[in-house]
C-alpha cells in the first residue's frame, strides 16, 4: 500500500476531484492543505491520510463531491483502514451529536450517522483524531470563506480540548478575522 501524497493526489484526480471549486480555491488544494496542516501539527500518517480524505463521501456541509459507499473498500485499500474510518466518521457524523460528544471529558463517544440515524461507537483515540481532522478542515478554509461565526464555540472548544500546536493554529487563523475587522473603514 503506497501512501505518498503524489499517489493520493493522482487517485483524487482520477476520480474527478481535480477541478472542483471549494472555498475560493479548489477541492484538491484544500485536501492537500489539510494533509499538510495535520503533518505540521505532528499527526501520524494515518491521521494525515484520513484528513486528506475527510470529505470523500460528502459531509453535512459539503456536497460538492461524493464518492459512493460502494467504493469504501477501494478507499481503505488506498489510505488504510483507520484513515478511512476517520474519513467516514467525518463525512457521516451529525455535527450536533459530534459537538455534544466533544463536550464529554471521557468516552465512550457516540456520534449519530446523519443519514441512517445509527449511533456510531467511537473509541477515545479515534475520537481525538476525528476532532483534529474536523478542526483542521475548518481552519484551513475559514480565512477564505470568512464564515468566522459558523459553529464558533464548537470549534473553539475543540482547539482548547486538543491544545498545543492545534490551539496555536486556531489562534493564528482567527487573528486574521481580527485584522480583517480592524481594517474595515466603518469598523463593523
Amino acid at each position: 500500500m503506497t501512501h505518498d501524497i503524489r499517489h493520493l493526489t493522482d487517485y483524487l484526480k482520477r476520480i474527478g476531484i481535480g477541478g472542483i471549486a471549494h472555498t475560493e480555491s479548489t477541492y484538491l488544494a484544500h485536501l492537500v492543505s489539510v494533509f499538510r496542516d495535520l503533518e505540521r501539527w505532528g499527526c501520524d500518517e494515518e491521521v494525515c491520510r484520513g484528513g486528506m480524505f475527510h470529505s470523500i463521501y460528502g459531509t453535512q456541509q459539503f456536497q460538492g463531491f461524493k464518492l459512493t459507499l460502494e467504493r469504501r473498500d477501494e478507499v481503505r485499500g488506498l489510505i488504510g483502514q483507520r484513515a478511512e474510518w476517520l474519513a467516514f466518521l467525518n463525512c457521516f457524523m451529525d455535527r450536533v451529536s459530534f459537538d455534544s460528544a466533544a463536550e464529554q471529558t471521557a468516552g465512550p463517544y457516540k456520534i449519530r450517522n446523519r443519514e441512517t440515524g445509527e449511533l456510531l461507537d467511537v473509541v477515545p483515540a479515534d475520537f481525538e483524531d476525528l476532532c483534529r481532522v474536523h478542526l483542521c478542515d475548518w481552519l484551513e478554509q475559514v480565512p477564505r470563506c470568512k464564515k468566522w461565526n459558523y459553529r464558533r464555540a464548537a470549534y473553539r472548544h475543540l482547539a482548547d480540548r486538543l491544545g498545543g500546536a492545534v490551539l496555536e493554529s486556531y489562534e493564528r487563523v482567527f487573528t486574521q478575522e481580527t485584522a480583517e475587522a480592524a481594517a474595515r473603514p466603518d469598523n463593523s
